[in-house]
């Protein structure tokens, strides 16, 4: 990654925000907060709120490179990546394979085993799906997750065989993939990956049945311990987990990896994050300022990793 000095040498940047996503919302929030970050440090920046016509407004603007803050489909499934790079305009994070692998979680979990690293027992699942056979294989609770979605929408815990073919319709709302994961019973963290080193990672701590969509942008009951409760050996072997996962799924730039921890130590991968959230709940952000690094500090950063690839 080339190192920059000065402003000037971003050229003129648009900030992809918005989108058709159910994230849209998250996103301007993301979007406007690293537009002012951008603005603040004198960098030539403009906010795009992702439409169809996102093309031809990028060549308007005769921009030099986008900084990709569109968060769940159409931002981190590979699609706006790849019209970047169909009109060979440089971009932050991941490229075309590590967004669909990323954003897929069957994919980045077959990717995962492929590899050795640790990931929770999984299933395929769909309103046909035989419920009495599915947990005898993954147990009571287990979670059902869309599975080209984020932010946890569509998400549920299941407790019960009377829920889960409620969960599964729910969940088929967002998504026509959907799948079933063992509960894992412990502690939740998350580590983010900057230009391949991983930051500090974060314990989350919730009251809800899991971090859902409430916990994460809402509620002010969710507690995000950075430092965590890890020791120091533990938290090397997380990030390092974090960085092999992040590589195993060809992500570049910068990212998020969540995992659980059960009660007996292990570490499993939940998932991966190629464009994290970047609002004033987000984890990145937490992860960069304990590493003694400001939000400019930290959208700088993302904004030169554009810089190595091919205009």
């Amino acid at each position: 990654m080339r190192v920059v000095q000065s402003a000037a040498e971003f050229g003129r940047v648009a900030v992809l925000m918005g989108g058709r996503s159910a994230e849209r919302e998250i996103s301007l929030k993301s979007g406007h907060a690293v537009l002012a970050a951008l603005v603040e440090q004198g960098i030539d920046a403009h906010k795009i709120d992702v439409g169809l016509d996102v093309c031809e407004q990028l060549r308007a603007g005769k921009f030099d490179r986008a900084f990709v803050i569109l968060h769940g489909r159409g931002g981190e499934d590979g699609e706006i990546q790849g019209l970047l790079q169909s009109i060979a305009m440089p971009y932050t994070g991941s490229d075309i394979s590590g967004a669909v692998l990323s954003m897929n979680k069957m994919l980045s979990k077959q990717v995962w085993l492929q590899q050795g690293l640790p990931t929770a027992e999984y299933q395929q699942v769909t309103a046909q799906t035989d419920v009495d056979a599915l947990i005898a294989k993954l147990g009571l609770p287990l979670i059902i997750k869309p599975v080209n979605e984020g932010s946890s929408i569509g998400m549920s815990k299941v407790k019960s065989a009377i829920d889960l073919s409620a969960a599964i319709k729910l969940a088929t709302q967002f998504d026509a993939e959907v799948i079933a994961e063992r509960w894992i019973v412990g502690q939740e963290f998350t580590a983010a990956v900057l230009a391949d080193e991983a930051l500090p990672v974060i314990e989350l701590k919730t009251p809800h049945e899991f971090y859902d969509f409430d916990a994460k942008y809402q509620a002010n009951t969710t507690q995000y311990l950075c430092p965590s409760t890890l020791t120091k050996q533990d938290e090397l072997q997380c990030q390092q987990l974090a960085l092999q996962a992040f590589k195993a799924l060809r992500m570049s730039g910068w990212g998020r990896i969540d995992f659980m921890r059960d009660e007996a130590g292990q570490f499993y991968l939940l998932e991966a994050n190629s464009i994290p959230g970047m609002t004033d709940h987000s984890l990145v952000p937490m992860a960069a300022k304990q590493a003694g690094l400001s939000f400019a500090d930290l959208v700088w950063k993302i904004l030169e990793n554009s810089m190595g690839k091919q205009s």
